[in-house]
């Protein structure tokens, strides 16, 4: 079957080097130059994978590959390119001087090669293609993901993939993701963002654990109650998160937790479970008929949400669906009445 233009430009690349320095004269019967010859892009998507992952076996499984043919694939790609890409070491793939530069080289064409292809699909009339969003674990899973199914309804030529991560943040601008829900204001000028709610931290407890322990009346009572807040070993995702710790507590005498966990989803989980009493926004707690809002006097922080995405796709049909399609679901909680202090722009 004949390939069109695109498909055979994504098939093959020209790798071009210097010609041999001054001083050093062609053998007699000289190899062919990789300015010769074309690299497949296959060997090329390989090393990429191989790079990222500093393992043949991980990449393999990526690729769907066996470990032999990834390290065949790449052994090609070094002969053909006349330079060792990775050191072999006990332990792993390290990328060499050349490889490092390669790799960076070869990740940029894919960008490139995947925002060019996502621009020719913003072509068609109705939005479609993959579309990575990525947020925290706690907001996708407790906010997000409820909300999906309609959003497939509506757009089902739209796939998404959802990338919750609580550790880092996927850098946008590098294609890590299409787009994503932040919860702070950005600050990079290549950065669209359109704020969507505020979202406010209420104090819960499990039916549980209130009967056992009975119902704190006043903020005073969480004294004799164990608390559970967002662990001081990694920076927290909003400020004063702990502060269940000094609300009506002495000056410079904080309540000492019961548990620390670095996750809003853990510390759901651990609520849930019956263990004590924390602070957490409703998104979280929509689905949990178990848990009690108590103390409904106490105003935790708050903070707001954005959906950002990178100005070069300020014309994807595919973003612009998701955007209206969030800023729909928001205005709809609010007058809905399932949370409070959420408001739109």
């Amino acid at each position: 079957m004949k390939r069109s233009k695109l498909e055979a430009s994504a098939a093959t690349a020209t790798i071009t080097l210097p010609p041999p320095r001054a001083g050093h004269p062609p053998s007699r019967h000289p190899k062919k130059s990789p300015s010769e010859s074309t690299i497949d892009w296959k060997r090329l998507h390989t090393f990429l994978s191989v790079a990222e992952r500093k393992s043949f076996t991980s990449a393999g499984r990526c690729l769907n590959l066996s470990q032999s043919a990834v390290s065949r694939q790449i052994s090609i790609l070094e002969k053909e390119l006349q330079t060792p890409l990775f050191l072999r070491t006990s332990q792993g793939l390290v990328l060499t001087e050349a490889g490092d530069d390669f790799f960076a080289t070869v990740r940029a064409m894919a960008n490139k090669l995947s925002m060019g292809v996502a621009r020719i699909n913003e072509w068609r009339e109705k939005p479609e293609g993959p579309l990575r969003i990525t947020t925290s674990l706690a907001f996708g899973s407790g906010w997000l993901t409820a909300r999906i199914n309609t959003f497939h309804q509506v757009y089902p030529g739209i796939s998404l993939s959802l990338l919750l991560v609580d550790d880092l943040e996927l850098d946008l601008l590098l294609r890590e993701a299409d787009c994503a829900l932040r919860f702070a204001r950005q600050k990079h000028p290549s950065l669209i963002q359109r704020m969507l709610m505020k979202v406010r931290y209420h104090v819960f407890a499990s039916q549980e654990y209130l009967d056992r322990r009975g119902t704190p009346r006043t903020a005073h009572d969480l004294d004799l109650h164990d608390i559970i807040v967002y662990g001081d070993d990694v920076p927290a995702p909003i400020t004063d998160m702990n502060w269940l710790l000094t609300v009506d507590a002495p000056p410079r005498e904080p309540r000492t937790p019961t548990l620390r966990v670095n996750s809003v989803y853990g510390i759901y989980r651990a609520v849930e479970s019956g263990l004590g009493i924390a602070a957490l926004p409703y998104y979280v707690t929509e689905e949990a008929p178990d848990l009690v809002e108590i103390l409904p006097e106490l105003r935790g922080p708050s903070f707001e949400v954005f959906f950002v995405y990178p100005e070069e796709l300020k014309h994807s049909k595919r973003i612009q669906a998701l955007r209206d399609f969030l800023v729909d679901e928001s205005r709809l909680d609010k007058s809905s009445g399932k949370s409070d202090d959420r408001a739109n722009p």
